[in-house]
């Protein structure tokens, strides 16, 4: 068998290929010996290529199918044109192939397909656990688990839906087996796993050490250091690579500026459409590209065996998620680059991330004592009754379903008659390692030891040693600063230009109204608007920042800046006839900006519209239902609106429903059509998938 195993091996690999340590004992544990088998080993050392291998063994012995639970489609697809060199048969099931799932089941049902595909969410769909699962369950010839730390909550991608996995393994028959793999599990992680899975999970775990991989941590805290850094250096790698960014906004951001610059590097994250995905995830994999610019979208599984670095915009939240992202880099190289810039605003993004991976058991006990005292509540119901996220309550719904007090017949979820209790020492101990793990974080970006042996000491490697070729243990051979501070200038005229737009609401989260309709009748929508800055960037942010909280007047300069956009970078057509500020109780801030923007402009300031209540601050207000809630009576005409257009101006906007009420009311009374204008956007604090 070890002979045969070898040659599809080499089928993959090329025909000099041989079993790495490990390898061929895995795939012989799963095989031969139909263990239940646990994998860490480092980025990079082919865990996939042991249930690839296993399961066309296993298929040449007249057994089921293989089930692999994989969390992205990005690593999907490699996976699928992996298992096609050694002519396993490999099909998905996803989100983003709907229209072949029929396909699919058919092909299942003819035991046409070696190797099913899905992402655990698949694992809560009626469909695939009504037609699919049945057809697989009593003739599954192998069961895996692809980046399985995801089901520990001391994980770093802890995900809910991974919590059902541990149910279907629990129903497996004994001669079933079973493989979970994963490069990014320390002890903690890996007794969790062993604990959800079972005791009889035997551990296979080698070096997590990289040989080759030139680490290094350069401090920028400015975005315009940071964006004139990569302009100077990145011409200077060879090869192809990756540009991690912790959020959407970052990652469209660098990419214009380096296009710009002239380097052909483009965005990837979850705002765009799966074509568009694929079609960069191909660019850089034939090597048509220099880099991507990229959220963790493009992360786990990712495969491009010659990525020559891997550059991080911001600094990651723990040192497992950075040994996970820096990891794509080098695989096949001898050697490669990882370099990690560290930034003025990591450390709120990631308070943000920590305080939001976690639903709260308060909010959990809330959600249930609201479907106790119902007939049953869609997720839009919740949140008008409860101040969360969506985020948070789709969360807190999937893990009370999976702890079965909880649920769902179509939208509509019950509480059941099982009993639950938060474990809120659970809650505090899991919030309490992820500061730990971003402190440590911290630390590493400023160490003087080795950056190998630190990351693989804190993923529990007892083989850590000096890499002999990071930045701490030898001379790196780039700048740890920007040379010609004229890029930097130019950097910082890119960040004033980078203006962001404000898309118009059309619906409400629900009706405002008894009897109302949720669509906002289209002639009393705002359009189109813009922002000048995202708030705090070292473009205008930093002075938007200083003149809300320092000074409580905003300059001169920013509206002179203000009045240059409007004219001759937006020209919004017809244009403006009159400008009117987004009253506020407590200042006067923003309707001294606007009489002054209104000047500059030559068109009236008006005061129209009043705010008639104190209300709480918006950013309060966790979801969209509630943020309407807020202030949806807070407003009142106060005189005639003249004929439109108007300029609705606000400070800063986040949710855009403040310029979506004010608009809606000003268009009501005659000034329509409504232009929003906001100094600045938010900061943006989350990454999308």
């Amino acid at each position: 068998m070890y002979s045969q195993a070898l040659i599809h091996l080499q089928q993959i690999l090329g025909p000099e290929a041989a079993f790495r340590d490990g390898q061929w004992e895995a795939i012989d544990a799963v095989v031969s010996k139909i263990q239940r088998l646990l994998v860490v080993q480092r980025t990079g050392w082919g865990k996939s290529l042991v249930y690839f291998l296993a399961t066309r063994l296993l298929r040449n012995q007249g057994k089921g199918p293989s089930l692999l639970i994989s969390p992205l489609l990005a690593l999907m697809r490699n996976q699928i044109l992996m298992a096609e060199k050694i002519g396993v048969r490999a099909a998905t099931i996803n989100s983003a192939n709907v229209s072949e799932w029929q396909d699919v089941e058919a092909r299942l049902l003819q035991d046409d397909v070696d190797i099913l595909l899905i992402s655990p969410e698949r694992l809560n769909s009626e469909r695939f656990l009504e037609k699919v699962l049945p057809a697989m369950q009593h003739r599954i010839g192998l069961f895996v688990v692809d980046e399985v730390h995801c089901i520990s909550d001391w994980g770093h991608d802890f995900r809910p839906d991974y919590q059902r996995i541990v149910r279907i393994v629990k129903l497996l028959p004994k001669n079933v087996p079973v493989v979970g793999v994963t490069a990014t599990a320390n002890d903690r992680v890996v007794q969790d796993v062993i604990a959800q899975l079972g005791s009889d999970l035997q551990i296979s775990r080698g070096p997590l050490m990289r040989e080759g991989l030139r680490l290094r941590n350069i401090v920028l805290a400015d975005q315009a250091e940071r964006l004139a850094w990569l302009a100077e250096n990145l011409p200077k790698f060879k090869g192809n690579g990756i540009i991690y960014c912790l959020t959407v906004a970052d990652s469209n951001r660098v990419a214009r500026w380096l296009q710009q610059q002239g380097i052909d590097v483009r965005p990837y994250n979850a705002d765009m459409n799966n074509e568009e995905r694929i079609a960069c995830e191909e660019a850089l994999l034939n090597n048509q590209v220099k880099a991507l610019s990229a959220t963790v979208a493009l992360g786990m599984g990712f495969d491009k065996p010659d990525l020559s670095f891997v550059i991080h915009f911001q600094r990651p939240g723990n040192v497992v998620a950075y040994y996970q992202q820096v990891g794509r880099a080098g695989r096949a190289l001898k050697a490669s680059v990882g370099i990690l810039l560290a930034g003025r605003e990591d450390d709120e993004i990631q308070e943000y991330f920590i305080e939001s991976a976690f639903p709260p058991p308060d909010v959990m006990e809330v959600v249930l004592n609201a479907l106790a005292n119902s007939n049953g509540l869609t997720i839009a119901d919740l949140q008008r009754r409860i101040n969360c996220s969506y985020a948070t309550l789709e969360k807190a719904l999937k893990l009370l379903m999976i702890e079965s007090a909880v649920n769902k017949e179509k939208t509509i979820y019950h509480r059941t008659l099982n009993p639950w209790q938060a474990n809120y020492a659970r809650y505090e101990a899991v919030t309490q390692v992820r500061r730990q793990e971003l402190e440590k974080m911290r630390e590493y970006v400023h160490t003087k030891e080795c950056l190998m042996a630190f990351l693989a000491r804190q993923l529990s490697d007892h083989f850590a040693r000096a890499c002999g070729c990071c930045s701490n243990c030898s001379t790196p051979s780039l700048p740890g600063k920007v040379i010609n501070p004229q890029i930097t200038l130019e950097a910082i005229k890119f960040l004033r230009r980078d203006h962001q737009i404000i898309l118009p609401r059309k619906q409400w989260p629900g009706p405002i109204q008894p009897g109302e309709k949720r669509t906002i009748p289209e002639e009393w929508q705002n359009r189109e608007g813009r922002a000048l800055c995202i708030y705090g960037d070292a473009g205008w942010g930093r002075l938007v920042a200083q003149g809300k909280y320092r000074d409580h007047h905003f300059s001169d300069e920013l509206v002179t800046a203000a009045a240059h956009l409007i004219m001759h970078d937006w020209r919004p057509d017809p244009f403006p006839r009159f400008v009117v500020a987004v009253p506020s109780l407590r200042t006067d801030l923003v309707r001294n900006f606007a009489e002054r923007l209104a000047k500059v402009l030559a068109i009236p300031f008006v005061s129209i519209i009043a705010k008639s209540k104190e209300t709480r601050p918006q950013k309060e207000m966790a979801n969209s239902a509630q943020q309407v809630q807020n202030i949806v009576s807070a407003f009142s005409m106060t005189g005639t609106a003249p004929a439109g257009p108007c300029l609705l101006v606000d400070d800063i906007f986040d949710s855009r429903w403040t310029l979506t009420v004010a608009g809606f009311l000003i268009a009501q009374h005659g000034g329509r059509p409504v232009y929003p204008f906001a100094l600045a956007k938010a900061a943006a604090r989350r990454t999308m998938e």
